[in-house]
């Protein structure tokens, strides 16, 4: 049976898109409003809990063309959240690809990985050793089959069901590159005014770098044509992975989307992993990369 893109459909069946050509037009960072909502062939699950259970059973059915969409997870000591972010994943009621890398775990996430080693369309990567947030997506990437690559970090601050909105830009032929941004939706979402003002430094430091227009340039969930990704050589190992896309996709002339995602902010005390140190490396990898590499 054939499903309308236009019509929505439920969480048993799974779409197969033929995505349009990749865009080759100039860097015009831009965003789209909230209107732009979730694909339209794609129907929002409102239970968290329910989507959890859809992934359950999406994961048992053999999918029946090539991914349309890459999810990269890296994983580093989220014994807590790594199985809800998961189930949620493979929820999303789209071909896709799941990708799987924990960064030398030492509190059980590696024990919790091991019950999705057989799932299909899931591959599970260990490191041995902590290398580092920008390694185990190195790692990642190369794994990557999908039309589209997106990351999902594993503490749940970024909520999968916004994945389907964030690749609606690139389905839809408009742009080959997205960012969801936290800051567009016009309330603060995130309580630490130190994350606030950490990220508006970087954010602003990188757009006059790079002549962009962002609102967000740490964001997690950024969305990438995966023939784009896997051309560009990516060198850091922690989080100037961030700063560093960015800077390549401006110096290709490829233009960033933003669209508004929502945002649930943890502290230090509840596992964030990004600090002081991170923010001096990542200040450097944005003037390093637009003058060098």
């Amino acid at each position: 049976m054939e499903t309308s893109l236009h019509e929505p459909i439920t969480t048993e069946a799974k779409v197969s898109v033929k995505l349009p050509e990749p865009q080759h037009d100039p860097l015009v960072a831009s965003s789209i409003t909230d209107s732009i909502g979730h694909p339209s062939f794609l129907q929002r699950i409102d239970s968290t809990e329910e989507l959890v259970q859809a992934g359950l059973n999406a994961s048992l059915v053999e999918p029946t063309s090539a991914p349309v969409l890459t999810v990269v997870i890296p994983v580093y000591n989220e014994v807590h959240t790594v199985a809800r972010v998961i189930d949620s994943v493979l929820a999303l009621p789209v071909e896709k690809q799941v990708v799987i890398v924990d960064d030398g775990s030492s509190d059980g996430t590696q024990q919790v990985l091991q019950r999705y080693r057989n799932r299909i369309g899931v591959e599970v990567l260990i490191h041995a050793q902590n290398q580092g947030k920008g390694a185990a997506l190195q790692n990642g990437f190369r794994l990557a089959k999908g039309d589209i690559v997106i990351v999902q970090d594993a503490d749940l601050e970024y909520d999968p069901r916004d994945i389907l909105r964030v690749i609606q830009p690139i389905v839809d032929g408009k742009t080959n590159v997205v960012y969801g941004s936290r800051y567009m939706q016009g309330h603060i979402q995130d309580p630490s005014w130190m994350h606030r003002v950490g990220n508006w430094v970087l954010t602003t430091l990188s757009n006059q770098m790079t002549r962009s227009r962002l609102t967000d340039m740490e964001t997690c969930y950024k969305a990438i044509r995966r023939e784009i990704l896997q051309s560009i050589r990516i060198e850091q190992q922690r989080f100037g992975f961030e700063p560093e896309i960015t800077a390549k996709l401006a110096k290709r002339g490829i233009s960033i989307v933003e669209v508004p995602i929502s945002y649930q902010s943890r502290g230090w005390d509840e596992g964030k992993k990004i600090g002081v140190k991170d923010l001096f490396s990542t200040l450097w990898c944005i003037v390093r990369y637009r003058f060098g590499s």
